[in-house]
């Protein structure tokens, strides 16, 4: 049995592996309390991709069940995410002629795609695509994201009819508009932000969402909201959808499918970080393959039950941690708890105002940026912020679809250009030490007078062949007149491919000329089969391919050199 949040290697039902009774409080209260915190987000996230608010509701309970079933962790909950909403909201927006009432429809054949991408993925493999979003490309996405849904909510918290995009536009399309602010319903969603930010910084036991939604409904009772011009959510069908295949509307396939990849990247990088971030807080693994299935399931049933695409989320499932929850019956009572919200609270949601849902939204965007995160980043590595930058504005300028590109193109470029300029250093020996040092490292090291050592650290590819030729023929330039030999320490080269094997045999002619020789040591297998086959080894001669520095160099002075310092 799994202690906390660790996940069983059971397919169905993990969390439920190894039950006790006395789990049974904690988890029954853990699901009231994701009910509570869970519900004015389940209304008001709707909005952001222009859904009704019902299908947010339909969201927190059918995928919750399926997660519990076929999902991995006893401690996590999934739900609407605002990032994975917002990507959607873009994909929804490049979709042509797509009739209003044709977009929850939409919404939830996205969901089925991604949930069948997420169950197809697990058995391809792409849990590994967990790890290819660096942190510092998601924090700097996330954060862009949230700054697209703050200035998102402008017309909902303002009344005045802004519709300009990007940053600043929306500021400066609600300053030309001033003469349509709604001043109660801005008044409104001030007030209720206060609110939210004063539960925050007060810590108070009752969630800031939860007392926002309790007080905006009174509120909008008692002084009769609506009548003084402030828009309400409206009627909330009091049922639940039956399951059924979701209708598209007329959109495109390849539209759908190419909206779908982008909508589980950046669902599965959301989904992973929180599994991930719970897991090391609980001490327990988190298996990615394992949780594209749950995913996978969650989606599936969102997609079914007419909903949207759904991830694990943070706020949920720290209060499902916090309040004690232990299995997945926790996430099984926060569905129940919904379901009877809807059949009992509807007249009393449908009262909610639009301007409270906003205030919720940007308090939560808010909370998405991560500025400690961005702070560390920008200490520990200038270029990594570079990155999270270009990851940050993409979203707001060139469009949350476009920026889901952007981050993945910043994450090869970041990738490249580690693997573009690997690192080079000359070795030598220490007298009376045995091994070999790397000479701008060590200032006792010593050069062997005739040989030139060279150590290259990674990989010879195609995009760094001639960044490496650079920088060997650098080296060949500054050796010494009477240096001989060439060596090349290949025991940091685990690839090669054929531009590079070519690359070395053009470095092996230029040493020719030079009159030196070209040698190797510490190849591994793979690296060796390939230069055979170029013909390369051939051309170096076996007489100059060693196992290790130490056979070279009893080669070398067997040939004749006389090594200073040699052990």
């Amino acid at each position: 049995m799994q202690a906390g949040g660790a996940p069983s290697t059971r397919p169905l039902l993990a969390s439920f592996a190894g039950y006790r009774p006395a789990w049974l409080r904690g988890d029954v209260s853990a699901g009231l309390a994701i009910a509570a915190v869970g519900l004015p987000t389940a209304i008001a996230y709707p909005a952001i991709a222009g859904l009704p608010p019902e299908t947010g509701l339909y969201a927190s309970i059918a995928p919750l069940v399926a997660y519990a079933i076929l999902g991995p962790s006893r401690q996590l909950i999934v739900g609407p995410d605002a990032a994975t909403i917002t990507v959607m909201a873009a994909v929804l927006a490049t979709i042509p002629d797509l009739d209003p009432a044709a977009r929850p429809g939409v919404a939830a054949m996205l969901a089925l795609i991604v949930g069948l991408l997420y169950v197809g993925g697990r058995f391809v493999g792409l849990g590994v695509l967990s790890t290819f979003l660096s942190r510092p490309i998601l924090v700097g996405f996330f954060a862009g994201i949230s700054l697209s849904i703050i200035t998102g909510q402008l017309k909902r918290v303002t009344g005045a009819p802004v519709t300009s995009d990007g940053l600043i536009a929306p500021f400066i399309d609600l300053v030309h508009k001033a003469p349509d602010i709604h001043w109660p319903s801005l008044a409104l969603a001030a007030a209720m932000f206060a609110v939210l930010q004063a539960a925050r910084a007060l810590r108070l036991p009752v969630p800031g969402p939860v007392i926002v939604v309790v007080l905006a409904a009174g509120l909008s009772a008692l002084l009769d909201l609506p009548g003084r011009g402030v828009a309400t959510v409206g009627d909330i069908p009091a049922r639940l959808p039956a399951l059924a295949l979701p209708a598209t509307g007329g959109a495109p396939l390849e539209q759908l499918l190419l909206g779908a990849v982008a909508i589980f990247l950046v669902s599965f990088a959301a989904g992973i970080v929180t599994a991930r971030s719970f897991g090391q807080r609980g001490g327990y693994p988190v298996d990615a393959a394992r949780e594209m299935v749950g995913f996978g399931a969650a989606n599936i049933a969102a997609g079914l039950f007419a909903a949207f695409p759904v991830t694990a989320s943070d706020s949920r499932t720290a209060i499902n941690a916090s309040v004690g929850g232990r299995s997945q019956l926790a996430g099984v009572v926060a569905a129940a708890t919904l379901l009877l919200a809807i059949v009992y609270l509807g007249p009393t949601l449908s009262l909610l105002p639009i301007p409270a849902l906003g205030a919720i939204l940007i308090s939560a965007a808010l909370a998405l940026i991560d500025i400690p995160a961005l702070r560390e980043i920008w200490r520990i590595s200038r270029i990594e912020f570079v990155f999270a930058m270009i990851a940050l504005v993409a979203p707001i300028t060139l469009g949350v679809l476009a920026g889901v590109l952007v981050a993945i193109g910043a994450t090869f470029a970041y990738l490249l250009n580690k693997m573009m300029h690997p690192r080079d250093a000359l070795l030598g020996r220490i007298p009376g030490r045995d091994g070999f040092y790397k000479l701008h490292r060590h200032a006792d090291a010593r050069p062997v007078p005739g040989l030139a050592i060279a150590l290259i650290e990674g990989d010879l590819l195609f995009f760094n062949a001639d960044h490496v030729q650079a920088r060997l023929l650098a080296i060949a330039d500054a050796a010494p007149a009477e240096t001989r030999w060439f060596l090349l320490d290949a025991s940091a080269i685990s690839q090669i491919d054929s531009t590079a094997a070519a690359m070395l045999e053009e470095f092996r002619a230029d040493l020719a000329e030079r009159g030196m020789r070209f040698a190797f040591a510490e190849f591994n297998a793979e690296v060796r089969e390939l230069l055979d086959r170029a013909g390369l080894l051939a051309a170096v001669g076996p007489e100059l391919i060693f196992d290790d520095l130490d056979d070279a160099l009893r080669a070398f002075t067997a040939a004749g050199a006389r090594p200073q310092g040699s052990a």
